[in-house]
């Protein structure tokens, strides 16, 4: 994906979780999924058009669209104040293409950085799906895993890649270590939201 189109969805996913965790307005942050969302719809096709027409190249660039149609449509659904189980069905169908495309970088590339990072964005957009289709009351849990993953999948390894350094062993290395310390976060922050939703409903049925 291009490192533009990473940087922008950083700064995206980043008000999003600052939405999701109470401290955006809603609307206001539609406004700007809708901005990055257009961009990232636009840029794919340029970039497919001006690529080499290799496989990967489509493959690679087509994944801009994953992200493009979930900021239109997010952007879209609060302003419009639609029912969210369209885009929760929509964000069912991305978690299990983002899983596919953590195989590819597995398999093919032997990528394992950009393997894990796949892995979180399939397990991010499944938890969309349960906030927006199954109807989990899980916005500030979410809004936890959006932060990190806004900072450690898009906005850093975009700056990265601008730079020029993304692709070199040392950094390779560190951002091993970071994606293994965010999936060791975001189990800590799931353990710790199932034992406070258990107490809950104790609370609750007692």
């Amino acid at each position: 994906m291009g490192a533009i189109g990473l940087f922008l969805s950083g700064a995206a996913l980043f008000i999003n979780s600052m939405m999701l965790s109470g401290k955006a307005d809603a609307r206001s942050a539609a406004i700007f999924n809708l901005f990055v969302g257009a961009f990232q719809i636009a840029a794919p096709f340029y970039l497919v058009i001006t690529s080499d027409g290799s496989s990967w190249a489509t493959f690679n660039n087509g994944a801009i669209f994953l992200f493009g149609l979930t900021y239109l449509y997010l952007g879209v659904t609060i302003l419009k104040d639609l029912d969210t189980t369209g885009l929760g069905w929509y964000s069912l169908w991305v978690a299990i293409v983002a899983l596919v495309y953590a195989a590819v970088y597995f398999v093919q590339q032997n990528d394992i950085v950009n393997t894990l990072i796949w892995i979180m964005w399939a397990f991010l957009w499944f938890l969309f799906y349960l906030l927006s289709a199954v109807k989990k009351p899980i916005e500030a849990y979410i809004g936890k895993i959006a932060f990190v993953q806004s900072w450690t999948t898009l906005t850093i390894p975009a700056m990265l890649m601008m730079l020029g350094v993304w692709s070199t062993p040392n950094v390779q290395q560190i951002w091993l270590f970071v994606s293994l310390a965010s999936i060791a976060y975001f189990v800590i922050v799931t353990v710790r939201y199932a034992i406070t939703a258990k107490k809950e409903y104790n609370t609750q049925t007692a």
